[in-house]
């Protein structure tokens, strides 16, 4: 599993390191004003639900499903369902790419109602969501291929994928002058990211397993099955995205440059849930599909807890350095061109807000996955619920106060209430044993991320008072950061865990 993680893992770190390059490039461009205020609503509607409906429910119904068919039935079975599904898939998202294209006025209004009063922000916005919304029906068959390929143990295609995203929007904000807009460049790219991602995966999977094609509908007793998961599983993965959704809407209202506060600063949060919690995650729940279906749960609950363990082993140090220091990364990575280093306060401020709930942001996949390798995609929408409730509810309190700050605090706040009610849930079941070593585990890794966050205070103080004005301050300092923080996190969990443990947790 460590291999597989390590793949999938490497090739998504590519992936965010592309992405911080591209991100670079449009806050040089657009800056943090109306024009990137559209362009990140056009990026946010198709992204969102690509990650409830394809990424999240899609793939959690999905993957245990069809390994499921696949190891029990054969190999002709698994392709006809895979036919069927694919069919219900593609036609289900094209009528919606259809309704979305007739509709878009009037679901701007209801999405970002705060462009209403801004008649340029709102036709802009419009626009670009035109352009970038076919992305989402390309993405979900991509999500199936993907799907496909790592029930046959093959990780690194659907991985990369995402780095085509990075590169095609690039390559359009290269190409600016030839647009009408920078924000037009940026969304076409998006656009084009889409077939590439596209072909690279219907290639992969024609040279491996052979791609799915359309075939009648029949709703027989596996195709039941995967729909009676697939709408659980829709509720449940709309904890995230409906906190991610409504910090779009409610910061609509909010001044100009609160949905690029926004955007940076979840871009950043994402590097670990990418890397780490969504790498762990896609690993991890076909692996544990396939041991339950051989009834080795045992086996289960031990890729679980060593899922758990690597995901913390990596997380700490981002949680740490995030609430710490999070403008002088923001500084360090953005601060030039169209950004200014007020922009990069607020977009600091905002990610130490969203920082809080990283853990829970990472583990959740991890968590969640023992219930979808049992066909169990009722019981973590509850927990899901709970959590956009009190997500909403603190949402609203919050944002008068303290603007987009509050909302990436609320969102902190609801995804801690779903990773508690999940693991309460687990425990319940027996799907989990909290053991005392496991606790110690825990106990060590939360006082590693004291150790690093002093650290890193530190560090940036030291920077502070050398480094003057110097030229290039900004970036000495998010190299001293890295440096010194990595030298201390390693020698902290060599001395609280020891190398024992971290030999056992390689070799399995």
């Amino acid at each position: 599993m460590l291999g597989r993680i390590f793949t999938v893992g490497g090739y998504t770190l590519l992936s965010r390191l592309t992405g911080f390059a591209r991100d670079i490039m449009l806050a040089a461009i657009l800056g943090a004003g109306p024009v990137a205020d559209a362009f990140f609503v056009a990026l946010r509607l198709p992204n969102h639900f690509r990650a409830i409906f394809a990424e999240g429910a899609f793939n959690a119904a999905w993957v245990p499903a069809y390994a499921h068919v696949h190891g029990e039935k054969g190999e002709a079975s698994a392709k006809l369902f895979a036919d069927r599904i694919f069919t219900l898939l593609f036609a289900s998202q094209l009528v919606l790419l259809v309704v979305a294209w007739l509709f878009m006025p009037q679901a701007m209004s209801i999405l970002a109602p705060g462009f209403t009063e801004d008649a340029e922000r709102r036709k802009l916005a419009i626009e670009l969501t035109r352009i970038t919304f076919p992305y989402l029906l390309l993405i979900t068959l991509v999500t199936l291929y993907g799907g496909m390929l790592n029930v046959m143990q093959r990780f690194a295609s659907a991985a990369a994928a995402s780095i085509f995203l990075n590169v095609s929007m690039m390559m359009t904000l290269a190409l600016a002058a030839w647009f009408p807009g920078a924000g037009h460049a940026a969304a076409w790219g998006v656009l084009i990211s889409g077939f590439l991602q596209y072909f690279l995966l219907a290639g992969d999977l024609a040279r491996h397993g052979g791609l799915p094609r359309f075939a009648p509908l029949r709703l027989d007793e596996d195709v039941r099955s995967f729909f009676k998961a697939l709408g659980p599983a829709t509720l449940g993965s709309m904890g995230t995205q409906v906190a991610l959704f409504a910090d779009t809407i409610i910061a609509t209202f909010l001044p100009a440059g609160a949905l690029s506060a926004l955007y940076y600063a979840d871009r950043l949060n994402q590097l670990p849930i990418g890397v780490i919690g969504i790498a762990i995650g896609t690993v991890l729940l076909p692996e544990m599909s396939r041991r339950i279906t051989a009834n080795d749960h045992d086996g289960a609950m031990k890729a679980q807890r060593r899922a758990f363990d690597f995901t913390l082993l990596f997380s700490v140090p981002f949680v740490a350095a995030f609430i710490t220091v999070p403008e002088a990364i923001m500084r360090a990575l953005f601060a030039r061109g169209a950004f200014s280093k007020a922009d990069a306060a607020a977009a600091g401020a905002t990610l130490a807000a969203y920082a809080i709930g990283l853990i829970p942001f990472v583990l959740i996949r991890s968590a969640v996955a023992t219930f979808y390798a049992r066909k169990d995609t009722a019981t973590p929408v509850r927990a899901s619920l709970t959590g956009i409730a009190v997500n909403v509810a603190l949402k609203v309190a919050l944002m008068g106060s303290l603007a987009q700050i509050g909302l990436a605090l609320a969102t902190a706040v609801g995804v801690w209430t779903n990773l508690l009610l999940v693991l309460f849930f687990a425990v319940r079941r027996g799907f989990l044993v909290p053991d005392r070593a496991w606790l110690l585990s825990l106990a060590k890794f939360l006082l590693t991320g004291v150790i690093l966050a002093v650290a890193f205070w530190l560090i940036a103080r030291f920077s502070g008072s050398t480094l003057g004005s110097m030229h290039f301050r900004d970036e000495l300092t998010l190299v001293l950061l890295a440096v010194g923080g990595t030298i201390v996190y390693a020698l902290t969990i060599l001395a609280l865990f020891g190398r024992r443990w971290l030999v056992s947790l390689v070799r399995g």
